[in-house]
Parts: structure tokens; C-alpha cells; sequence
């Protein structure tokens, strides 16, 4: 049984860095565009600016990767597990937009990331 749970928790792990990657990836087009939303219709333009950049496509096809990944994960555990255990990706966009897109993040966020990891390690342990 425990290495049913090592198994679920890499899944859900690569869900994750799917969903980070997309995340990383439509942040940088949109950065790249330099707007902002304030209405629907700007929402809808750029969503349409957005489908001519190619590295979007790429971000969406990771966001399909998570998707299928996710798939699996709910077919082999209990939804309250598997969507606590999820709450990993908070932590790698919070690294990675530090990381990649140099976005500052406060003590109090990160105190708050630790409560985060502390929670998925009392669900994976419980």
C-alpha cells in the first residue's frame, strides 16, 4: 500500500509541474503582450492574441498533459486525498515564478507556503 501512495503522490507531483510549466508559459506570453484586462471584450482580444503566439499552444498542451495525468490520479485515490496532495502546485508556482519571472514574494507568503507543506504532509500521512 505504501508504495501505491509513493506512486499517487509522484502522479499528482507531475500534474503539478504540468500545471506549473503552463502556468510559467501563458504568464510569459501575456507579460510579453503587455496588457491589462478591465472588460470582457479585452479579455476576449487577448485571448485571440494569445492563440497567435506559439508558445501559448505550448502552455495549453501542458495544461491537457496535467489534465490527463489528473484523470488517472482520480481513477487510483480518494478525491479528499488526491486534492489536498494537489495543493503542490502552490508551492512550485511560488518557486518557479521566483525563479523564472523574478516576482518577489513577502515573509508572510512564504510563511504561508509552509503551512501549505506542512498540511500535505499531515493528508499524505494521515
Amino acid at each position: 500500500m505504501k508504495s501505491q501512495l509513493v506512486l499517487i503522490i509522484f502522479w499528482i507531483f507531475a500534474s503539478d509541474v504540468c500545471d506549473t510549466i503552463c502556468q510559467l508559459l501563458l504568464k510569459f506570453c501575456i507579460n510579453s503582450l503587455g496588457w491589462h484586462i478591465d472588460s470582457i471584450k479585452k479579455a476576449l482580444q487577448l485571448t485571440f492574441e494569445l492563440a497567435k503566439i506559439p508558445v501559448a499552444w505550448l502552455g495549453l498542451m501542458f495544461s491537457i498533459f496535467s489534465l490527463f495525468i489528473w484523470l488517472f490520479v482520480l481513477t487510483r485515490s480518494d478525491l479528499n486525498f488526491a486534492f489536498s496532495a494537489d495543493s503542490m502546485r502552490y508551492i512550485l508556482i511560488a518557486v518557479a515564478s521566483t525563479a523564472v519571472l523574478k516576482e518577489k514574494i513577502g515573509f508572510m507568503r512564504w510563511a504561508g507556503i509552509g503551512t501549505v507543506v506542512c498540511g500535505i504532509t499531515l493528508v499524505a500521512l494521515g
